[in-house]
């Protein structure tokens, strides 16, 4: 099996400009050679057939995705609209400012199939692309923000795969993201 670092994946995972929030310790290529030198720890399915999620312990320093929201931080809470690339819709997103999490144990890669890919303008020659990546203390997947579960919705035209909602599965979304949010 073969794994490809999407452009898109690639822009928000290893910026030119380097953050604090986004995979430390290592290059892109450094980053797409390990998945394909090293097996996943654990394979979890994606929200849809053609998504797998690859669990490796974190061999970097990268910290944790997600802060939980507690009444001594909240006061830290930003928001404002952003898109993730030039093609997108601004949303609104939030996130916070000034916390620092612990290092993650793991990294969740998501990997989108190459037919799925192709169906999305983005045709790899791998079997999978990388398409993001969660940074966790726990082996598992955090939920998808309902933001990308409504953009997924709207189908390939606006930036998502053509898969439609689940509720249950938004639900649980709104309840993680009610009570945690990302830092910057």
């Amino acid at each position: 099996m073969s794994i490809y670092l999407t452009p898109f994946a690639r822009t928000r995972l290893f910026p030119r400009t380097p953050r604090a929030n986004t995979i430390q310790d290592c290059s892109a290529e450094e980053f797409e050679q390990h998945l394909n030198t090293h097996a996943a720890d654990k394979v979890l399915d994606g929200y849809a057939p053609f998504c797998k999620l690859h669990v490796y312990r974190n061999w970097t320093s990268t910290r944790c995705l997600t802060v939980p929201v507690s009444e001594q931080n909240r006061h830290l809470l930003r928001s404002g609209y952003e898109a993730r690339s030039r093609e997108e819709l601004p949303v609104l997103v939030r996130w916070f400012e000034g916390v620092e999490p612990p290092v993650a144990n793991y990294l969740v890669v998501i990997l989108y199939s190459r037919e799925q890919l192709e169906k999305e303008g983005s045709p790899i020659e791998a079997d999978w692309g990388v398409v993001g990546c969660l940074y966790t203390a726990t082996a598992e997947e955090i939920p998808m923000a309902p933001i990308t579960m409504m953009r997924n919705a709207l189908g390939v035209e606006e930036g998502g795969s053509g898969v439609p909602i689940d509720r249950a599965a938004y639900a649980r979304a709104v309840e993680f993201w009610g009570a945690n949010a990302n830092w910057r």
